[in-house]
């Protein structure tokens, strides 16, 4: 596969040459083949990411489907993103360091090299697909989110804790899960379950966005990658901001759901003052 795809790519190559009837002597004919595979390393790693994303959604779905922690599948998960963050970064570098020799190429050969073409077209083609593959990831991971969200909802109700979506990702926020077990009786196996599963989806979401920040900088520089194609970049910003709204809401909403909180803790003071006078 990889051999009729260098094939093709070299045959491109001589087919631009030859409609520009332009010489290519030994040298750059050896830096292209160098150039050719190049572009098979950083695709087979695009093609990598994506398959580890399929995975994950495969873990995510798996997690939330099991009644009871499974700590070796979220281990599992974990190894997943961890690799996916580390080919990205060297792919995210690999094609950073192209542009860079294409744009120090333009300057001192100028832009009518049919060489230079054919490297600017690959890089335009790998830099595209490695960000469709990496605004999968982040839906993925914001998906995932909003199922874990919906899943501590679910298991507050169980344990008769009615929460608001609003002080929900207030609490979510805070980083602290004992805010969820406050109040709640533990006195059942099955109570106990319940606040073990809202730790657990709450430790996932931490993680999450953790992540979302990381894939917020990639989608950041590649859009620097690819800052010449307009249309592409919009596409880019879209996806971050899409990454980043789960993270800023609670942070732009702080003030007004803290004085929300701080009127809803009043008037519980004072009825809990009434009932007891």
């Amino acid at each position: 596969m990889t051999k009729d795809r260098l094939s093709a790519l070299k045959a491109a190559q001589s087919d631009d040459e030859q409609d520009e009837d332009m010489h290519v002597d030994t040298g750059n004919a050896q830096y292209m083949e160098e150039f050719f595979e190049q572009v098979e390393e950083i695709r087979g790693s695009v093609d990598l990411i994506a398959n580890n994303v399929e995975e994950v959604k495969k873990k995510h779905s798996a997690i939330l489907s099991n009644p009871v922690n499974d700590p070796k599948t979220k281990e599992e998960l974990d190894e997943l993103m961890a690799s996916i963050k580390r080919t990205a970064n060297k792919v995210r570098g690999k094609l950073k360091l192209i542009e860079n020799a294409i744009e120090h190429d333009e300057q001192s050969s100028g832009a009518g090299n049919a060489d230079l073409r054919i490297r600017k077209t690959q890089h335009s083609t790998l830099s595209r697909r490695f960000v469709e593959v990496m605004t999968d990831y982040n839906k993925t991971q914001t998906d995932y989110r909003e199922r874990c969200k919906g899943r501590i909802q679910r298991q507050l109700d169980i344990a008769g804790k009615q929460v608001g979506d609003e002080d929900l990702e207030e609490m979510i926020e805070s980083g602290n899960p004992g805010v969820f077990t406050q109040g709640i009786i533990t006195d059942t196996q099955q109570a106990k379950q319940t606040l073990a599963d809202i730790e657990a989806r709450h430790n996932d979401i931490m993680k999450l966005e953790s992540s979302i920040r990381e894939l917020h900088d990639m989608f950041m520089d590649m859009a620097m990658l690819v800052e010449s194609q307009g249309e592409m970049v919009d596409r880019i910003e879209y996806n971050v901001e899409h990454a980043k709204e789960f993270v800023d809401r609670a942070v732009a909403d702080t003030k007004k759901q803290y004085n929300i909180k701080v009127k809803h803790d009043g008037l519980r003071k004072v009825s809990k003052r009434q009932r007891y006078e």
